[in-house]
């Protein structure tokens, strides 16, 4: 029996073996070289690299730029989250009954999943472009007058917010619509031969046992959107005046645009801390549900 579970174990090591050297180098390693880096400074004096501590992060945390991004990137994921987790929870109830052509709609909604970032940020800058945007011939259809969209410092943030709805809900809708296939029709059966309507099945059956799932979604759904990079940096360059400038874009502009590598890995540092610190948030809160 030893030498059985030995050589179980054996094998579980050679089948996970090319996974973990992948994570390490790819994942591990290139977080631990990030935080190195933050810790040094380019001195144009001595033309050399030199160590400077934790400089870079004093420095970072007290700079007014990086504390303007810090609020559009808290007000992104304080009005994105909530509306990625509610929209997907909804279209998940309105796919999940097996009714004919349901499939059809189910790849609809997910099409946008199998679309690159880049080509969905491209897709939507000609969707929204004040000239002759598709959005703005909609619009002047409904006579309404064209809007600036990504060139306006009050649309450009909430442009963002619908391009990244658009293709985030079709995945967290996956998660839910697998949450709601595990709940056992009996139950709703039950209640509904003790006269409970739909909205009190809803209320009192579908979203308690779902919980651990709306945490799962709302707390991952969170880390991605803290670290949004691709369609600011597509769209508005962080502009105008800033409204889109949030912290991962800052950080690769510290490091690629100023090439201050520093101050550019000291922030993204940063944000991998606040990631990790939402992540232990999240298997805190999944902990405690498994145990209910």
């Amino acid at each position: 029996m030893i030498t059985l579970a030995r050589r179980e174990r054996f094998v579980l090591y050679i089948m996970l073996g090319p996974a973990i050297l992948g994570l390490l180098l790819f994942k591990v390693w290139p977080i631990v070289v990030a935080f190195w880096q933050s810790t040094l400074s380019f001195d144009f004096r001595r033309q050399a690299t030199v160590f400077v501590g934790l400089r870079n992060y004093v420095e970072i945390l007290t700079d007014p730029i990086v504390r303007d991004s810090a609020k559009v990137t808290l007000v992104f994921n304080l009005i994105i989250n909530p509306l990625q987790v509610m929209l997907s929870f909804a279209l998940a109830l309105l796919v999940v009954r097996p009714v004919r052509g349901v499939g059809v709609y189910r790849s609809f909604l997910m099409a946008p999943i199998a679309t690159s970032v880049t080509v969905t940020s491209l897709l939507w800058g000609l969707i929204l472009n004040p000239s002759f945007g598709l959005a703005n011939g909609l619009l002047s259809k409904l006579g309404i007058p064209p809007q600036a969209f990504l060139t306006s410092p009050s649309q450009a943030l909430a442009s963002i917010i619908l391009l990244a709805t658009w293709r985030g809900v079709g995945y967290w809708m996956i998660f839910f619509l697998a949450g709601l296939n595990d709940i056992p029709q009996t139950i709703y059966e039950a209640a509904a031969i003790d006269g409970a309507g739909r909205w009190s099945m809803l209320r009192y059956i579908t979203i308690p046992l779902l919980k651990p799932v709306f945490a799962f979604v709302l707390v991952a759904d969170t880390a991605i959107n803290f670290l949004m990079f691709a369609p600011p940096y597509v769209l508005t360059s962080g502009g105008p005046m800033g409204s889109t400038n949030l912290l991962m874009y800052e950080a690769y502009t510290r490091a690629f645009t100023y090439l201050d590598m520093g101050h550019g890995t000291a922030l993204t540092s940063l944000l991998i801390l606040i990631v990790l610190a939402i992540v232990l948030v999240q298997l805190r809160i999944l902990r405690a549900h498994s145990s209910d």
